[in-house]
């Protein structure tokens, strides 16, 4: 038993001590949250109050918009005044654990108490420091290869499930401008094709990252990740694409695959009028939903195991927090309150728990049930098959990023977000230069980021 913990006991024994002689229950904690929105911040200040029923523990729910977090977090941890616990995104776990801002071992008990292997390898493997998590993972999504189940069934097509897979749909069902292979993201400055390149390099294997800081990309394997982005290019209308086209053009039945997030599911159903199916003239039709399938993991040549590209956001309890009662709160919002905190916005929050020990299966099947939608509402277990529920959520027990791992996160996410990788590859698919041409001007620019 650590110093630490001994310290924690002891103090919670005193505590309880004085709670008891005097009938109080502890004060209040503090929670930030980024779910800032007015209907997200309701359901979390319906789930504090449930939990100050329970445990007689107060929670005030502040909420904090995200592009803000890290310089709040830095100016708090420096005045001694962190809140108790923190929901925040993937890019913040270690570097806060390695600057004593989370107290990592408080997040390894509750993964702990709560059962390790409840949760989504993925998720816990992101976050993990020596002897435990830096935090404990909460939700997460995967990024989806959204394609037309019943065209692929009618071609007898297998699901694109690796680069050989799509490439082969394309061959079959390309055919514009009835109906283009894919909608590749090809607008070099739009973070969706960096989102989707990144997913498409961890399929082959292939990072500019290892545990030094910056690594070579292997010449093979990066040609193969080239030649596939080439191909779905190709197969693609011309022009500036981002996520506005792929999501038109599959929405209007004129793309056989795109890549999209998990929040285009509900758009599917023709729950959004916003952003209406146009394959038939009920924007409220859930056809296209019924027609599609979707892959989280697809693999390259090189890596036959292949890759899912997850988001994962936690729960960060903090070294200035009242650390039995943040303890007690990040638990009930994994385990009684969990549906709770799923149901914020359950397209994408993908249970990171999939049940307890007794029940495997608790949060999943919980989750198919929750209510999605913005104009009409319904849950995705009525609107797609049991098996895509699954491929869905089981995305997240494989899901990567590159330095994460290696623990080069932040240096990652500054190659990703310089766009050297998109550049790049845009003039590969131009025509502009060769493949070794491209794989040494990767190398060259993202060695000289620091």
């Amino acid at each position: 038993m650590t110093f630490q913990t001994r310290t924690r006991l002891m103090t919670s024994a005193a505590l309880g001590l004085v709670l008891a002689a005097t009938g109080v229950s502890a004060d209040t904690i503090r929670f930030w949250t980024t779910e800032e929105q007015p209907e997200r911040l309701a359901k979390q200040q319906e789930m504090a109050a449930q939990f100050e029923a329970q445990t007689g523990t107060a929670v005030e729910v502040i909420p904090v918009t995200e592009s803000d977090l890290g310089t709040r977090a830095t100016a708090a941890f420096a005045a001694g005044d962190l809140p108790d616990v923190i929901y925040h995104t993937l890019q913040y776990a270690l570097p806060w654990a390695e600057a004593g801002i989370l107290d990592t071992e408080a997040a390894t008990e509750v993964v702990d108490g709560l059962g390790r292997d409840t949760f989504a390898p993925g998720p816990l493997a992101m976050a993990a420091v020596d002897g435990g998590v830096a935090s404990v993972p909460v939700d997460g999504w995967t990024q989806m290869l959204v394609y037309r189940a019943d065209m692929f069934e009618a071609a007898g097509l297998e699901p694109p499930t690796s680069y050989a897979n799509v490439e082969a749909a394309l061959e079959a069902l390309h055919n514009p401008p009835e109906m283009y292979g894919f909608v590749a993201a090809t607008k070099v400055d739009e973070n969706f094709m960096s989102q989707v390149l990144e997913h498409v390099f961890l399929a082959n294997g292939v990072s500019p990252v290892n545990a030094d800081g910056a690594a070579e990309l292997d010449l093979a394997a990066t040609t193969e990740v080239l030649d596939f982005y080439k191909a779905i290019a190709e197969a693609s209308p011309p022009g500036e694409l981002f996520w506005q086209q792929s999501r038109e053009l599959y929405f209007a039945g004129q793309a056989a695959m795109i890549i999209w997030s998990p929040f285009i599911l509900d758009e599917l159903a023709g729950l959004r009028d916003s952003a209406p199916p146009t394959i038939n003239d009920d924007p409220t039709s859930s056809e296209l939903a019924s027609k599609t399938g979707i892959v989280t993991n697809f693999s390259g040549p090189s890596n036959p195991d292949g890759a899912a590209w997850g988001d994962v956001r936690y729960f960060g309890i903090t070294n200035d927090a009242d650390t039995d009662a943040a303890m007690e709160f990040v638990k009930f919002s994994m385990d009684e309150g969990y549906g709770q905190t799923l149901s914020i916005a359950p397209e994408g929050k993908f249970p990171v728990r999939a049940g307890t020990a007794d029940e495997p299966t608790k949060f999943k099947d919980l989750w198919a049930t929750l209510d999605v939608g913005i104009d009409r509402r319904a849950p995705l277990g009525e609107l797609y098959a049991q098996e895509m529920i699954d491929e869905i959520v089981g995305g997240l027990d494989v899901a990567q990023r590159w330095g994460v791992a290696e623990g080069q996160l932040a240096l990652a996410s500054k190659m990703i977000n310089s766009q050297v990788v998109n550049r790049v590859v845009r003039q590969y698919i131009d025509g502009e230069i060769d493949a070794a041409a491209a794989v040494a001007a990767m190398n060259e620019q993202l060695a000289a980021i620091e």
